[in-house]
């Protein structure tokens, strides 16, 4: 015995529809998880300039003065990936209490390719150490 699907008129006229609507939706949805991949590079480059400025200040309060800018900027950038390091400013000053500023530019989209035309910036400072 044979079952036959018994489709209304009204059955007839929506077949499709679930289709349609997803494929309208699909540019909303790729726009969307775009944004979200944008915003997740934003927070991320926060957390690396930070993570460089703690990094940068620590070595450079164990260094002399006359070696502090080169051990700050090879501390800052050690951790950092390629992508960010080739835009990354780090600079450290002051005597007593030494402080670390990073900046780094915000990729757009893929890590090493284009940034935006602003930057991030991480701050740190700590107090030199005694001999």
């Amino acid at each position: 015995m044979r079952v036959r699907s018994v489709l209304t008129p009204a059955a007839l006229r929506d077949r499709g529809q679930v289709t349609i609507e997803f494929l309208g939706m699909t540019p909303t949805i790729i726009v969307t998880l775009i944004a979200l991949w944008q915003v997740v590079l934003v927070g991320y480059t926060f957390i690396l300039a930070g993570n460089a400025a703690d990094e940068a200040v620590r070595q450079a309060t164990a260094a002399e003065p006359g070696a502090r800018q080169a051990a700050c900027e090879a501390a800052g950038l050690k951790h950092l990936s390629e992508a960010w390091r080739s835009g990354a400013d780090v600079t450290c000053g002051g005597s007593g209490y030494v402080t670390a500023d990073v900046n780094l530019q915000v990729p757009i989209l893929f890590p090493g390719t284009l940034s935006f035309p602003f930057t991030v910036h991480g701050h740190a400072g700590a107090v030199e150490e005694a001999d």
